[in-house]
């Protein structure tokens, strides 16, 4: 008897071009035996039915479980153009049926593509919001860089000495690297060119005014740039991220003196006197390949 009790029965029949599809049992979601819209497919393309006819008369119990069945043969009978009739199933079904049909998926709004001038007023929208956030990102640079002139600027001169050591001696071994190469390659490529002409006595001067005038500050500008800008920006990042900006500003703290401020004055301290050792080290360099 609760083997009974636990069974969902389907039986189908056929009349001309229609398939009456007769439920039975109990269609519940604890049933052990839930029948699907399988097999009600294989007479579908078997037969060429065009109508399906729904008999709940011998329905004992049902929940979710008959809704969840009508509503995929309803979802069929839509996508194969078939006819449906559930008049014969019972009426709480049939208006949970309705309900669950009633509202119908609706496609988002459709926007147009944007006119030329549409695109230009867009471009110089972000334009102008960008200047404005860089003046003002000068703005608050210039008034903490005036508090810490006239002592009033609130930050850890810990700190500040972490942030020199960080972007200075640490970063002695990439630019020691880069600068001895751009100086071996630019003796290399002097020495060809200018033995053609038989002054191969002029490579030390190349070497020299091409370290000191151009390639030693671009190199450290690019070496810090991608090193020491982009840990200041991941840093920054992380700590916006985990809102420790929020508490400092919470506190009455000014981010800008307490974590931007120091890392400008270490890039100033330190980008030059690492240009200074980048010429030197390239200089070397240009000796060693001469």
């Amino acid at each position: 008897m609760p083997e009974l009790r636990q069974t969902a029965l389907m039986a189908l029949h056929h009349e001309d071009d229609s398939l009456i599809v007769c439920l039975g049992g109990n269609w519940l979601l604890s049933a052990t035996c839930r029948p699907g819209i399988g097999e009600i497919a294989l007479n579908v393309e078997e037969y060429r039915v065009r109508r399906i006819a729904v008999d709940g008369t011998d329905l004992k119990e049902w929940d979710s479980c008959l809704i969840l069945f009508l509503f995929q043969l309803d979802e069929y009978c839509r996508q194969h153009q078939l006819e449906l009739n559930v008049e014969a199933a019972p009426q709480g079904a049939q208006r949970l049926l309705r309900l669950a049909t009633a509202v119908t998926a609706q496609a988002g709004p459709t926007h147009a593509a944007p006119s030329w001038l549409e695109r230009i007023g867009l471009k110089v929208q972000q334009l102008a919001g960008e200047v404005h956030e860089f003046t003002h990102f000068i703005g608050e640079a210039s008034l903490s860089a005036f508090r810490f002139l006239i002592g009033r600027g609130r930050h850890r001169r810990r700190d500040l000495g972490l942030l020199l050591e960080e972007c200075g001696p640490n970063a002695l071994p990439i630019v020691t690297l880069i600068s001895l190469l751009v100086g071996l390659v630019l003796a290399y490529v002097g020495a060809v060119q200018l033995q053609m002409f038989g002054a191969q006595v002029y490579v030390a001067n190349l070497v020299e005014l091409g370290m000191l005038r151009e390639m030693g500050a671009m190199m450290t500008a690019v070496i810090m740039a991608g090193r020491t800008g982009s840990a200041y920006a991941a840093q920054l990042g992380t700590m916006q991220v985990n809102q420790e900006i929020d508490a400092l500003k919470t506190l009455g703290m000014s981010p800008m003196d307490f974590l931007i401020l120091p890392r400008m004055l270490a890039l100033i301290v330190m980008v030059p006197l690492l240009t200074v050792y980048a010429d030197i080290v390239g200089i070397f360099g240009g000796a060693l390949a001469a």
